[in-house]
């Protein structure tokens, strides 16, 4: 119960990040659970801390995490309190690996901004859902100031297909890709896909000798 309070809290407090595919289906995903829910606990610890310093009380900061790399996006006023932000971040949480700072100079994106990050995220997520390549779990969205962020473990067809798909979407300015890459899909997960084909099959041929 405390662990999926946990992973509530952390979806509400993201903004412009996966939507759709938030609420983390721990079997599709290629994480095992505890490093899911170590992901979704650094979310939560770097929202609180960054809301609470007052060196960042006029900044904007997004985070996405993935297997403890961590992106943080959004607006500062000076390059000092860039360089201040990601250096906290990482003492904040030392069980980080590595940290993509992606923080813009200039002001707070306004709401409007914010709501046109948030639909493009929307419709990347929907867009990965009409494809057979990856599945959406396997990557997660990010958009800031029009520009998507993806990250996740995937092979390398799954992250041209994934950055060709979200580059589609309306209003999008530039992908960006941080991945960490796979030679090949697990086994595990092929079998798990081969079962599924099958039972599919099985309901769709049942269905039809119910109309005849």
């Amino acid at each position: 119960m405390a662990s999926f309070l946990l992973l509530t809290a952390c979806v509400s407090v993201i903004q412009s990040v996966s939507t759709v595919s938030s609420i983390i289906s721990v079997s599709n995903d290629r994480r095992s659970a505890g490093e899911v829910l170590d992901d979704q606990t650094i979310t939560l610890r770097l929202f609180t801390w960054s809301s609470k310093d007052l060196i960042l009380n006029n900044a904007h900061l997004n985070f996405m995490v993935y297997n403890k790399t961590v992106l943080i996006t959004g607006k500062v006023a000076t390059p000092k309190i860039r360089i201040y932000a990601s250096k906290q971040a990482q003492l904040q949480i030392p069980k980080i690996s590595q940290i993509f700072n992606e923080i813009k100079l200039g002001p707070s994106n306004g709401l409007l901004s914010r709501a046109k990050d948030s639909t493009i995220t929307i419709q990347i997520e929907f867009l990965f859902q009409n494809q057979e390549v990856f599945h959406p779990t396997h990557v997660q969205v990010m958009t800031e100031n029009q520009v998507v962020y993806l990250m996740g473990a995937v092979t390398k067809r799954e992250a041209e297909m994934a950055a060709k798909t979200a580059a589609k979407a309306k209003g999008v300015y530039k992908v960006i890709k941080l991945f960490d890459y796979i030679k090949t899909r697990p086994k595990d997960e092929i079998e798990r896909d081969r079962l599924n084909t099958l039972k599919n099959k099985q309901k769709s041929k049942l269905k039809v000798e119910k109309i005849i």
